[in-house]
């Protein structure tokens, strides 16, 4: 395995928290790295861009406090999403604030760009970029960046459609680095099953939205918990990318969920006033049917720590 030294001995099981749009905040990251996984937000998701800069300062200041207080379990990293599609006008602003703090993971999405990967090597940050297929798994690594996440068939959001099985597999025909799997997973057998077809670890988004510290309304936490995958629906209409979105969201919004128009890419925007789509229609992967209630962050790395270690035993 390629684990990065940053997670060597810090995790209780080996699961990055995906970054969740307006979702993720400090109380939840935090959370979950005292808890023993990554974890990780959006930039965007402080607003206005001023507020980042005490998202910063209150993360690193409590996960310092934690590491303090136990030494014989420190906080796992945490890690900050930067969206580098050109219509993201706080790119620059952001990546700055992430090398002031030196933040220890930037994950990079919609766009590979060499001086971004740059910046966060210039104090020792490491870069993982989420990718749909293997070209731009070739193209990401070509530029700079450390490692990377496939975001394989069934992932929430921003998802691709090939199988975590064949994604990986053209992976690692050339790719002996850090690889994070994305797509349906949301308990401890599947973080193993991602393990053993050639991931170093799994990434979880779903799941961490049916949890007290997450930032949705109640009603989405409890769609995931009530969701199966029959219930995902998949699309490109809402931000322009093809993304899995909760049929019942689309419904409440006034559409059909099974005769949905198609969208288009250049309405794709990051921009202050661009968070409409992401509170009306709720983005989910198709593994929520294995959650079952709403459960601090806590419980929820702790129920995957258990399975995780039972899955193991299991097959000896």
């Amino acid at each position: 395995m390629s684990l990065p030294e940053i997670l060597r001995g810090r995790l209780s099981v080996p699961v990055i928290a995906a970054p969740l749009f307006i979702i993720s905040n400090p109380d939840l990251v935090i959370a979950q790295c005292t808890a023993g996984v990554v974890g990780s937000f959006p930039s965007l998701n402080a607003r206005p861009a001023e507020k980042l800069e005490e998202w910063f300062k209150k993360i690193t200041g409590e996960l310092g406090e934690w590491d303090a207080a136990h030494p014989e379990q420190k906080a796992a990293p945490y890690a900050v999403n930067q969206i580098v599609h050109r219509s993201n006008s706080r790119l620059m602003h952001d990546l700055e604030l992430c090398v002031k703090y030196k933040a220890p993971i930037v994950i990079t999405s919609l766009g590979a760009r060499a001086d971004v990967y740059e910046a966060v090597h210039s104090y020792g940050g490491i870069v993982l970029h989420d990718i749909i297929n293997n070209a731009f798994a070739k193209k990401a690594i070509e530029k700079g960046a450390d490692g990377l996440i496939a975001v394989a068939a069934g992932a929430g959001g921003h998802a691709g459609v090939i199988s975590p099985f064949a994604l990986i597999q053209e992976i690692r025909e050339w790719f002996a680095g850090p690889v994070a799997l994305s797509g349906a997973i949301a308990t401890g057998a599947a973080v193993l099953a991602a393990q053993a077809c050639g991931a170093d670890v799994a990434y979880i988004g779903s799941a961490f939205i049916a949890t007290d510290e997450a930032n949705a309304a109640a009603a989405y936490k409890q769609a995931i918990v009530d969701g199966y995958a029959n219930d995902i629906v998949y699309s490109n209409l809402f931000t322009g990318v093809h993304g899995n979105y909760l049929r019942g969201s689309i419904a409440a919004a006034g559409m059909d969920p099974d005769n949905l128009p198609e969208g288009d890419v250049s309405t794709m925007n990051f921009h202050e006033g661009s968070t409409k789509a992401w509170k009306d229609i709720w983005g989910s992967g198709q593994g929520i049917g294995a959650v079952k209630e709403v459960v601090p962050a806590a419980a929820l790395v702790a129920r995957l720590t258990r399975e995780y270690a039972a899955a193991k035993a299991r097959l000896g």
